[in-house]
């Protein structure tokens, strides 16, 4: 069967850059449009011609969730339809349902077993020990800590720390004021008042304090993988990171990407998702460590991450690995991005501005001028004829500058 041929339908949950990201990819290959189920919709999928967004309230309940999209599929029979979350939450729903939807859906995810051992952190890193991935000094606490094991003898490193939540799909369901993804605390007080404050707010898992790599935003990584339909790596990507998002609840999103290639980083990745049978997109945070040379990670999505559009962007479109793989059950050929490409989610102004990395800033400044950069919002065909749309995406970049003025250090 060709690819024309096929009635293909991508559904999302979720309406943030992940959703249009994935339904960029979707309408550049294909042409089509991609339906996306969220409890309201936010900007970046609002007044597209490219999303049909359908306002659920209650979609984050998972029966609600499974009875809407088995709507859906019935009133789409005659399509081929493909489901992926776009959030942590919604990707470990979607895996918990898999067997209520799989009869109407392409579901490309793990099972709910594995998916249990990999959101713990604490379990991931036990994981690299294994395949030889450096991860930073950690040490893991449970509600009932003591006050002493946060002293700098205890933890086998020094402060300042970072201190966040072994499980993020269950440190985002008690959320309480001031929350953040990722906290740095400067010594032995702070660290004690952030856990007990989070613990405090109901999050009933572990927490993780981790050893702060030096370095700004240019030291990040980060790494997608596709693994195929019988459970082998089929693509992977990696990306050097030049700047991050900086405010309290967007801390740690990517917002400019350079792709580049190491393949004795990723085959180690590869080695881990091969072994464990993982299935669908995966997506791992590295930081350079200059202390020793190293590349540290830091964890796994179970899903595309975020910014996603920036392995589209750099030729390796994830709308036609999924079709490929589920729909036409083609044999994939292992690749591996080796193409330089810049993406970015920022007005390039701010970028020249708060990237330090000389080095970085120039291969940027070098693959704009050589016409191979992408931002995911300027999509010619969504603004055209797109007057809200357009204006909206003006108004987000034009915001950009206050953000990392208020923020960004």
């Amino acid at each position: 069967m060709l690819e024309n041929e096929i009635n293909i339908v991508p559904v999302l949950l979720g309406g943030d850059l992940n959703s249009y990201n994935v339904a960029r990819a979707f309408h550049e290959k294909y042409g089509v449009r991609t339906h996306v189920f969220g409890r309201y919709p936010i900007g970046p999928t609002k007044n597209s011609r490219i999303v049909i967004f359908h306002t659920v309230p209650k979609m984050d309940i998972d029966d609600i969730m499974v009875e809407e999209l088995r709507n859906f599929a019935e009133k789409n029979a005659d399509a081929r339809l493909i489901l992926l979350g776009c959030t942590d939450d919604y990707a470990a729903m979607i895996i918990r349902n898999k067997e209520r939807l799989e009869d109407k859906y392409v579901c490309p995810y793990i099972d709910e077993p594995l998916m249990d051992k990999l959101v713990s952190k604490a379990v991931f890193y036990e994981m690299c020990d294994k395949y030889g991935i450096p991860y930073p000094k950690t040490k893991v606490l449970s509600s009932d800590f003591s006050e002493d094991e946060l002293t700098e003898e205890n933890l086998g490193f020094s402060y300042p720390i970072i201190v966040k939540p072994s499980s993020s799909i269950a440190y985002w369901k008690h959320p309480f004021e001031g929350m953040k993804k990722v906290y740095v605390a400067d010594n032995k007080d702070e660290a004690y008042s952030i856990i007990k404050e989070i613990y405090a707010a109901g999050y009933p898992d572990k927490m993780i304090l981790q050893d702060m790599i030096p370095g700004d935003d240019s030291n990040m990584y980060v790494l997608t993988a596709y693994s195929d339909r019988d459970s082998k790596v089929k693509m992977m990507c990696l990306g050097h990171v030049l700047l991050e998002e900086h405010t309290p609840k967007g801390l740690g999103n990517h917002a400019a990407i350079i792709t580049e290639q190491n393949s004795e980083l990723t085959s180690r990745f590869r080695a881990l998702l091969d072994e464990i049978g993982y299935r669908g997109f995966s997506n791992f945070d590295i930081k350079y460590d200059s202390r020793d040379g190293s590349m540290r990670a830091f964890e796994i999505n179970l899903r595309q991450g975020r910014s996603n559009f920036y392995i589209t962007a750099a030729g390796i479109n994830i709308a036609e690995l999924l079709t490929r793989d589920n729909l036409l059950c083609d044999t994939l050929e292992y690749t591996e991005c080796s193409e330089s490409h810049l993406w970015h989610t920022i007005p390039f102004g701010v970028l020249k501005k708060y990237v330090h990395d000389n080095a970085s800033l120039s291969k940027a400044k070098k693959l704009k001028r050589e016409g191979k950069s992408k931002t995911s919002l300027w999509y010619a065909y969504d603004l055209i004829r797109s007057p809200k749309r357009l204006i909206w995406v003006i108004e987000h970049m034009r915001r950009q500058y206050g953000k990392y003025k208020k923020y960004c250090r």
